[in-house]
């Protein structure tokens, strides 16, 4: 006779542990099927050499941010000192004023009138009274160089204090420029970090190679500078080729963009601004047909730098991971001009 009896039902504990599993395996291969696939070391090259070029131009904002805070620095302790020197001045003013108006007090407890109906040599207090008068007439300049020197002093203190703050906001930007960079370049690290350690070794070698090729093979014609200095300027840049790129370095030991010419044009004996944006106009500007060696050539927006090198090529600070090197125009971007210095 069969049985009758009901199957058992699993508990409700049962059922919810195996519907949270259930979940879970469900979750996991549904993740496991969106999951980006890792990417090949050209799309980590590509993204890599991006976030170079976003730090790059984070660098040069950073380095505008620190010649405005070079800048407001002396301009705040010239009006520092000037304003102790005014305090010093009109101290002594106030001192000075203030030995004559004691002298006067001392002297003057009678009435002038009686002063010289007692005085035995009417004559000489006469002379005295004169004397008195001209003085009175000397505390009023004084006193109106007094009111004066407040007045200015005042200004200069304001002025001051605005540079003060202008300094401050300066300083936060600065950090922040900084700060920008550096996440940037280590956003980029991340990537690389990705790769296996056999995919970095040769991203290495391909950089270094291109390094080599861009150097040893260059052919820079024959083309005359415009100037001595831009001349000198080269030649001294050319001494600085495998230096490696460092965000914010100004040489001599490893360079930016913008620091490797500021440095070439101080061995020339001439003095250019520190960054990108300011270099620009530390010269002429001129066209791509009028560039000669030794120019300054800005590309991508100002946030690149170098010096033109003749036939095409320039000598720069590429990019975090190189190192100085000569390169054809061709693979630097978007071309804006060049500046003659």
């Amino acid at each position: 006779m069969a049985s009758h009896r009901r199957p058992k039902q699993p508990s409700r504990a049962r059922v919810t542990v195996l519907t949270a599993t259930a979940a879970a395996a469900v979750a996991l291969s549904s993740q496991a099927a969106q999951a980006d696939p890792k990417p090949s070391k050209s799309e980590v090259k590509a993204k890599v050499d991006k976030l170079h070029h976003e730090a790059e131009v984070a660098t040069e904002q950073f380095n505008l941010a620190d010649e405005q805070r070079g800048k407001l620095q002396k301009e705040v302790d010239a009006l520092q000192d000037k304003v102790a020197r005014g305090q010093q001045e009109l101290n002594e003013l106030r001192d000075s004023l203030g030995a004559v108006a004691t002298a006067q007090y001392r002297a003057g407890g009678m009435d002038p009138s009686l002063q010289l109906f007692l005085s035995s040599d009417p004559d000489t207090y006469l002379d005295k009274a004169s004397a008195v008068e001209a003085m009175s007439v000397k505390q009023a300049e004084a006193l109106e160089t007094i009111q004066a020197k407040q007045r200015t002093l005042a200004q200069e203190r304001a002025e001051a204090t605005g540079k003060l703050a202008d300094l401050e906001d300066v300083r936060k930007s600065l950090a922040e420029k900084k700060k920008s960079y550096q996440g940037k370049l280590a956003e980029a690290q991340k990537l690389l970090n990705t790769l296996t350690a056999e995919e970095r070794a040769t991203m290495q070698q391909e950089e270094q190679r291109a390094s080599r090729a861009a150097s040893d093979r260059v052919d820079l014609g024959n083309e005359a500078p415009a100037s001595q200095r831009g001349a000198a300027a080269l030649a001294a840049a050319n001494t600085q080729v495998g230096k490696p790129y460092i965000s914010g370095a100004e040489g001599p030991n490893a360079y930016d963009c913008s620091g490797l010419t500021q440095w070439a044009y101080r061995q020339a004996g001439v003095s250019i601004s520190r960054t990108t944006y300011t270099q620009q106009n530390d010269g002429v500007k001129i066209g791509r047909s009028q560039l000669k060696p030794g120019d300054l050539v800005f590309f991508n927006g100002l946030s690149h730098v170098g010096l033109y090198a003749g036939n095409n090529t320039i000598l720069h600070a590429p990019k975090p991971g190189a190192v100085v090197r000569y390169e054809s125009m061709d693979y630097m971007g978007t071309f804006q001009f060049g500046v003659r210095v």
